[in-house]
């Protein structure tokens, strides 16, 4: 909603003269005043980060007026005390910075004096974070108030709601001369630590094949801080062939709650160079023929990790042309059963979300069979009967954007040897076709434990934009409105991957363009309104 004040500040005739008359006052308009958030996480060791914008239209300016103070007033929930500084800093003059303000509070006057000259002033207030901030603590502005030069003052409410999150980039376009990170997966093992994994594409931002490994990067302070990143699957030159012929990637991280084992799966292609692996791998089991379903694994707390472990001869079969995971994250069942969300393009080329599981802790493993035809990248969660519902990328989303778009999903009681739709399919969860994340908790809510559904995907049915955090108190058949949390606006590549850090919030790492963000959202912030 944009907020258009009316406000004439009448101006007195020049100092200068000995007397006054009707003839000396002069009006100027103040027509509109825009107040804008831009919607985007605010990343730490950024200075400078432009977090608001005012747009204050002039007309009829015939004698200077003077901007003399700008006062923000953050809501009562807000942490302020995690900004070092902020300033007002006026766009297109010579001296742009208005003022500023150290250590603000939950009310904050900054002063100064700008003239406003006709047409559109644009005047921006940048935040800088304290390095050790918390990421648990946030901020938003509730309103701001503006004081003009005859100390008349207008208050404006920002456009939008939006609350700024304190966010770890995790990895950084061109850092350790990597061109992109892409495909999140995160988890949290048994001993709390937050396990992170993703594509290290070296050279550009295309999909397999190419020179394309798996990074994973450890923290065991909750996402506070994080250790180098760590190269965990690479083929290097298997076959005789280049690393840009050996590409693996496309990585989803599972715990097992019974052995602490930790598994990565990953899709590794082998030759066809300049071809992708998801158009181009053929029928058959061997790496030559067909991409290849390959795991690792860590037996302490991620610190060190398997050789390659390939399993394609267990979960694919001889005519389909390509079968591997889903990427994000995998579960243990409350039976101890491994699952892993997956994906294969059948006899005839048509993509299927399925599953796959393992009953002996990662020994063996079995396939599923289809849950919706043209589906692809899905995520899992066991509901409180004991069944599993998967949550599929649509491909008919490229295309539909009317009432029956929406994320696909499906529910099986048997392991994925049979599914069926789940009321919610293909209307409660919009999407524009792209990788999502969907988690399940059990915390307590008024005093009683209850199943929550967490999910996370950009919330648009058109493009990459919106990523939020939703949540669902009726196993996922419906995501009210008051239970969503919005993240990031901006267009981005668009994949998430959420755990919970502990009993009390959610963890999301979550793709910006060529980066990869790191947040953390108390439940109760997503829950409030319960």
């Amino acid at each position: 909603m944009k907020t258009v004040l009316v406000l004439w500040i009448i101006l007195l005739a020049s100092s200068q003269c000995t007397k006054s008359n009707p003839t000396d006052v002069i009006p100027a308009k103040i027509s509109g005043v825009h107040f804008t958030p831009t919607r985007t996480p605010v990343l730490l060791g950024k200075v400078d980060l432009s977090l608001y914008q005012l747009k204050i239209e002039c007309d009829e300016v015939k004698k200077e007026v003077f901007l003399n103070k700008v006062t923000l007033n953050f809501t009562p929930d807000s942490h302020p005390d995690c900004i070092a500084s902020l300033s007002v800093v006026k766009t297109g003059t010579e001296n742009p910075l208005f003022g500023s303000s150290q250590n603000p509070g939950l009310r904050t006057t900054i002063s100064g004096s700008e003239n406003m000259s006709n047409g559109t002033n644009i005047i921006s207030i940048n935040f800088n974070l304290k390095s050790n901030t918390l990421l648990t603590k946030s901020f938003e502005v509730q309103d701001a108030e503006l004081t003009f030069s005859d100390n008349q003052t207008i208050k404006v409410v920002p456009e939008s709601k939006f609350v700024y999150r304190p966010t770890v980039l995790l990895r950084a376009a061109g850092q350790d001369q990597v061109n992109t990170y892409r495909i999140p997966g995160l988890a949290t093992t048994n001993q709390g630590t937050l396990i992170a994994v993703y594509d290290i594409r070296y050279i550009n931002s295309g999909d397999l094949q190419g020179d394309i490994d798996v990074g994973m990067s450890r923290s065991t302070d909750g996402g506070q801080s994080w250790e180098p990143m760590k190269k965990i699957m690479d083929m290097g030159q298997w076959g005789g062939k280049p690393n840009n012929e050996n590409g693996i990637g496309d990585p989803c991280v599972l715990v097992d709650k019974a052995t602490n084992i930790i598994w990565v799966a990953a899709l590794w292609g082998h030759g066809k160079p300049g071809k992708s692996v998801w158009g181009n791998s053929g029928q058959g089991l061997t790496p030559e023929e067909t991409g290849q379903f390959v795991l690792v694994k860590s037996d302490d707390d991620g610190q060190t990790w398997s050789e390659p472990i390939n399993i394609t001869n267990q979960v694919k079969r001889p005519e389909w042309y390509l079968f591997f995971q889903g990427p994000g994250n995998g579960i243990t069942l409350l039976d101890g059963t491994l699952v892993f969300p997956a994906q294969f393009k059948d006899a005839y080329q048509i993509p299927n979300s399925t599953l796959i599981y393992s009953k002996d802790h990662g020994k063996t493993w079995v396939a599923g069979t289809s849950a919706k035809t043209q589906t692809t990248e899905a995520q899992i969660v066991q509901l409180t009967d004991g069944s599993l519902m998967l949550n599929m990328r649509d491909d008919r989303n490229r295309k539909d954007k009317g009432l029956a778009n929406g994320r696909a999903v499906a529910i099986t009681t048997d392991l994925g040897k049979t599914w069926i739709a789940h009321p919610s399919s293909n209307s409660a969860l919009p999407e524009s076709n792209c990788m999502a994340s969907l988690i399940s908790a059990t915390l307590e809510i008024n005093g009683r434990m209850r199943q929550v559904l967490f999910f996370s995907n950009p919330n648009s049915k058109t493009d990459r934009s919106r990523m939020t955090l939703k949540a669902s108190l009726d196993e996922g058949l419906t995501w009210p409105e008051k239970y969503q949390v919005e993240l990031n606006l901006a267009d981005s590549y668009g994949y998430s991957c959420l755990t919970m850090v502990n009993e009390n919030t959610v963890g999301i790492l979550f793709e910006g363009t060529r980066d990869l963000y790191f947040q953390k959202i108390p439940v109760k912030e997503i829950l409030k309104k319960h």
